[in-house]
């Protein structure tokens, strides 16, 4: 059976699938960097370059190849999903939204290869591959991620990007559905 056969099978029959229905999708298919060839290199000047494996009006299978640069704050809109350390470690930084300022880390995590951490609806984070290690994500949502809110903390603003943006600010015009300005909370 190939690769695209065996996610087919799998994740073909979820509808609406729960937290616990998508971790098992990832967990049975049980994919390893082995069977991840011909893996996008990530791009100068961004955190990661990804592939889409499968998608249909329930799912999205996404793998991403990491530079050593770290990814906006972000949201995924109103998706949650699974994400998979498939090599590499991650360092995962979880923020806090308070009223309608700009949001704030809260703590942050390491995962190791094989490790499969949530991302759940709303919820923002940011990603990066830790400790200099070449690392490869593999990220199941649901439903498919469509706009997601990404953060630039430095410029006080928020941006709604078009669903072939990544997690970074855009830089074309036309990934820029909308452009939020937030005041910066008063310490």
């Amino acid at each position: 059976m190939t690769l695209i056969s065996k996610i087919k099978n799998v994740l073909e029959p979820l509808k609406s699938p729960s937290i616990t229905e998508l971790k098992n999708a990832l967990l049975q298919l049980n994919m390893t960097l082995d069977d991840l060839t011909d893996l996008p290199e990530p791009t100068e000047g961004k955190p990661y370059n990804r592939k889409l494996l499968f998608k249909n009006e329930e799912v999205e299978l996404l793998v991403m190849n990491w530079s050593q640069l770290e990814c906006a704050p972000h949201d995924h809109g109103q998706s949650h999903g699974w994400i998979q350390v498939v090599s590499g470690a991650s360092l995962n930084s979880v923020y806090v939204m308070k009223g309608k300022g700009l949001p704030t880390e809260l703590f942050h995590q390491y995962h190791q290869q094989g490790k499969y951490f949530f991302a759940p609806k709303k919820s923002i984070h940011k990603m990066k591959a830790s400790n200099n290690t070449e690392m490869v994500t593999l990220h199941l949502y649901s439903p498919p991620i469509t706009g997601m809110i990404v953060y630039d903390l430095e410029k006080c603003a928020a941006c709604v990007v078009s669903d072939d943006c990544g997690a970074w600010w855009p830089d074309e015009q036309y990934q820029k559905l909308k452009e939020i300005k937030i005041k910066r909370e008063q310490s």
